[in-house]
């Protein structure tokens, strides 16, 4: 109806202020997030993040979002999948008709099938058919999760607990600052109702509220908030719902599009309006401690232009819809805080708006970049031509003056002739490196401005972790120590290949089986946790650091389905179902099964496959196949060996110009040790193909070392170098294989001065096997 109005009046020009425009025009003076969050301007943010550990005994399914591209309809789901032994939850896509058991590797999904996917403007849903059951979800909405009940407890709780935290935190600064709270949720109903006589109800989150904020304030940590209070008539005057208000005094949800966002209808305008005339005419109140109000419950009325300084927790009990509702939710605590006088406090160690959230704080910082990014044209880890433009540069005079638009572009060229950014500005890993190596250098007439324009361009570069695909090179051999006698005679000292026969006492197999599921870690029920982290806004992009971790709370479930035990132990262990269940029988925690399926299946797994590893190696018997079996020496020639140019070393002993080292300790030192030492005449660190069989898999041993003692005895080793010298360790699979390296190499020792078999920490170790 504004704009309208506005085009009526037929202005000569019209200035518009938002922080959210919907419809961008001109822009001529911008204050974006990026430049308010570096200048302190707002709150900053951190997330206290509820994750759930153990959830995973129920057909979970959640709608992310549902596309059409070319035709080809499909749905995003987030949903739990077999991967290896265990269980992840990951993000995947889906079609019509597709059979989720087949997609997820797991029993738990059975017959449950994708059904019709809608891909419309504002409406996006997909069908899921489960046994006895249809069901339609929308983006957010999931079955086969935890008791949301449960978790918007847990919510509530943490809410009330970080707002009791910076009360007292203002307490001991001395600062007069009201602190408020703000709740998003799903249902009016569900905060507040009416009963069939028309009285004022209490719903499920005001009664958990209530609950909740009586045990904190009984907590010792906070007793010297509530001196004197009676906390059963505290508890119920803390907290009030602002929803939208209908004619006859009640609460009404406004309508929604079908993609959760408010109908612009005439019904909504008026019920929003005069919730906000009810918001807006308290709103100073609530700043002042004359109020005891500081919890506010709302459904989406404080969308509508409200906002409040000192609002520093914000929940969200429900789903936030599109990206700029995401956006405004957030904006709603932003605002730097003010005292009791009205003054304006300043400084990130006052100002910190806690979000606590359902989504990992990764998701949610990736999620606001793309929301930033979408919304204010912000591009990040993009230098712009004119981004040098404000340098300060003085003169000879001392006059001091900025760099200017054409030095900026010159020095932009510059950039981009050194393949430091694209043809776009956007930031290449060849720069990062540059940055993080400090070999950043520009050109002369830059030399004074240097270090300011480092700065900025290590802003908008962001992380610095990389590894630049152009430093990959192919690595050759050395021919002087390929084609040597000494290499020749090392080599043929090891090249010949075995194979292997287990035995093993099935009845003591059980046994022990038992015993390790028995002396397994206890079996958890659901729990949840809160990961807290602090969100930087920087040039390059949205940032995190995990600050804190809270305790785990375990969650009651009670729907849970029990799967086939022996069937997936079966799939996962390939014993028999009849050794299976003496193991299980005899290991006396059938009972922990029924507390968490799903984490007994991973332990039971897990100890029985570390239990056989054992037993495989205890009775492991390697045999030579012939001579005619061996690693010829040629493919040191035809197999290709590659590696990044920062993880290899130079060298002049070994059987590569190169030594590529997995561990810049143990392994990088090694080969540094190897070229320095003298008795060291010829090395390999030995490729990938040089494999040993084991019924674990291959085991590709370190090094083959040639060690000439005096000028007389030479000494041949294999060597598997690790930082620790507890090698015994087999209930590790590394461990277990590299026990049956040592029987491998044992076989081969057949003939005279033949390679030894060790296991160093460093080349002095491995010389004191001579």
């Amino acid at each position: 109806q504004g704009k309208k109005a506005l085009d009526a009046m037929n202005p000569l020009c019209t200035l518009r202020y938002s922080a959210t425009h919907v419809d961008k025009h001109h822009m001529l003076y911008r204050l974006d997030a990026v430049d308010a969050y570096e200048r302190e301007l707002v709150k900053q943010i951190e997330v206290a993040s509820l994750e759930v550990e153990g959830g995973q005994n129920k057909a979970y399914v959640k709608l992310l979002s549902t596309q059409n591209r070319q035709g080809s309809i499909s749905a995003k789901i987030e949903i739990d999948v077999a991967q290896g032994r265990n269980v992840r939850r990951t993000v995947m896509t889906v079609e019509d008709g597709d059979d989720l058991e087949q997609e997820t590797g797991r029993a738990i999904y059975e017959n449950c099938r994708i059904g019709t996917i809608t891909c419309g403007k504002n409406n996006q849903s997909m069908e899921i058919s489960t046994p006895g059951k249809e069901t339609v979800l929308h983006p957010g909405e999931e079955i086969g999760g935890v008791n949301p009940d449960e978790m918007k407890r847990l919510m509530i709780r943490r809410t009330i607990k970080e707002h009791l935290d910076k009360e007292m935190r203002f307490a001991e600064m001395k600062l007069p600052v009201k602190v408020l709270s703000l709740f998003f949720i799903d249902h009016v109903e569900f905060y507040r109702g009416r009963d069939e006589e028309g009285n004022t109800i209490k719903g499920k989150y005001g009664l958990m509220f209530e609950e909740e904020y009586r045990k904190l304030a009984k907590s010792p940590d906070y007793h010297t908030l509530f001196t004197k209070i009676d906390l059963d008539v505290e508890a119920e005057e803390v907290h009030e719902g602002y929803f939208a208000i209908d004619k006859k005094g009640g609460w009404q949800e406004p309508t929604r599009k079908a993609n959760g966002d408010l109908a612009d209808n005439a019904k909504n305008r008026e019920n929003a309006e005069r919730a906000y005339n009810l918001i807006m005419k308290d709103k100073e109140k609530l700043l002042s401690f004359d109020s005891k109000l500081k919890f506010i419950f709302s459904h989406s009325a404080l969308r509508e232009g409200w906002d409040n300084p000192n609002v520093f927790q914000i929940c969200a009990l429900r789903d936030i819809g599109t990206e700029r509702e995401r956006r405004q939710t957030i904006g709603r605590g932003l605002r730097l805080c003010v005292n009791q006088t009205g003054q304006r406090l300043r400084g990130f160690d006052i100002n910190t708006l806690t979000v606590i959230a359902t989504e990992s704080y990764e998701q949610f910082a990736e999620n606001l970049q793309k929301e930033i990014e979408k919304d204010t044209g912000i591009r990040f880890g993009i230098v712009e031509k004119h981004q040098f433009a404000t340098v300060t540069i003085t003169d000879e005079d001392g006059t001091a003056r900025p760099l200017g638009v054409e030095k900026s572009e010159q020095l932009w060229n510059f950039l981009k002739e050194k393949d430091f950014v694209d043809n776009k500005g956007k930031i290449q890993d060849r720069l990062r490196t540059a940055i993080k190596e400090k070999k950043l250098k520009l050109p002369s007439e830059f030399s004074k401005q240097a270090g300011e324009i480092e700065a900025i361009l290590r802003k908008l570069a962001g992380k610095l972790e990389i590894k630049n695909a152009d430093e990959r090179v192919t690595i050759r051999t050395r021919e002087a120590v390929l084609e040597s006698e000494e290499f020749k005679a090392l080599w043929d000292r090891i090249k010949h290949k075995t194979t292997y026969r287990v035995e093993f006492d099935n009845d003591k197999l059980i046994e022990d089986c038992a015993r390790a599921i028995l002396d397994a870690p206890p079996i958890t029920k659901t729990r949840a946790q809160f990961r807290k982290a602090d969100i930087a806004i920087g040039k390059g992009g949205v940032e995190t650091a995990e600050t804190s971790q809270s305790g785990f709370t375990a969650i009651n479930e009670t729907d849970i389905e029990l799967p086939d035990l022996l069937t997936d132990l079966q799939d996962k262990t390939h014993l028999t179902r009849a050794s299976l269940g003496k193991i299980l029988i005899e290991s006396r925690r059938l009972n922990d099964f029924e507390r968490n399926p799903q984490q007994f299946i991973e332990i039971a797994t897990e100890a029985i496959n570390r239990t056989k590893r054992l037993a495989l190696v205890d009775g492991i018997r390697y045999q030579r196949i012939g001579d005619d079996y061996f690693y010829a020496q040629e493919l040191f020639k035809q197999e290709e060996l590659t590696g990044y140019l920062k993880n290899t070393l130079e060298t002049r002993k070994s059987v590569f110009q190169r030594v590529v080292y997995d561990s810049a300790g143990v392994e990088r030192k090694f080969a540094q040790d190897l070229e320095n030492n003298e008795a060291v005449k010829v090395y390999a660190k030995l490729p990938g193909w040089f494999t040993v069989p084991t019924p674990l898999g291959t085991y590709n041993p370190d090094w083959a070392v040639l060690v000439e003692n005096d000028g007389e005895e030479k000494l041949y080793f294999v060597v598997e170098t690790k930082g620790s010298k507890w090698w015994d360790d087999l209930r590790h699979k590394e461990g277990a294989k590299i026990k049956c390296g040592e029987k491998h190499f044992a076989v081969l020792a057949d003939t005279s001065n033949p390679a030894k078999y060790i296991k160093a920490i460093n080349v002095a170790d491995m010389l004191s096997y001579g």
